[in-house]
């Protein structure tokens, strides 16, 4: 039972699932909030990069408990996908200000929202993976759109 809750707390990333307003965007937002003073410790892109993917099979697995245990095959409560997918978008960025942070946070949801192939295949896929790789995928698209902005303009 520890472990339940434990995989509920950490799949609603301690209770932002449980926004009744778009609890998607909240998650989101979660991670940038907690970004901003990471990257003033002096994380990097790199670090997000790291962050994300060792979270990464944790936020599978604890996706997976409360999918089959709300019988719902992508609870709108997961959320630990969107910090994740926003945290890889982070890792595309080549400098950290409020600028970057509110265009890695529009990018993310944009294409999280949007869904571009193979976001909506990957989708598919059963279980905590499929509800928690499609954000990952989005996020992958955000850091591309991150990096060649900062690359190009963003200086």
């Amino acid at each position: 039972m520890k472990n339940r809750r434990g995989a509920w707390l950490f799949a609603t990333w301690f209770g932002c699932g449980y926004s009744r307003f778009a609890p998607g965007t909240v998650g989101s937002l979660a991670a940038i909030l907690i970004a901003w003073p990471l990257s003033r410790l002096g994380f990097g892109s790199l670090y997000f990069l790291i962050l994300s993917l060792a979270l990464l099979y944790p936020a599978i697995r604890a996706a997976g408990i409360v999918a089959v245990e709300s019988g719902k095959k992508d609870p709108q409560i997961v959320v630990i996908d969107e910090v994740l997918g926003q945290w890889l978008t982070l890792a595309g960025a080549l400098r950290f200000d409020l600028l970057t942070l509110a265009l890695a946070f529009a990018l993310f949801r944009l294409f999280d929202i949007w869904k571009p192939p193979p976001i909506r295949l990957i989708e598919q896929i059963p279980g905590g993976a499929g509800i928690v790789l499609d954000d990952m995928m989005a996020g992958a698209y955000g850091a591309l759109v991150l990096f060649l902005v900062g690359w190009f303009n963003h200086q």
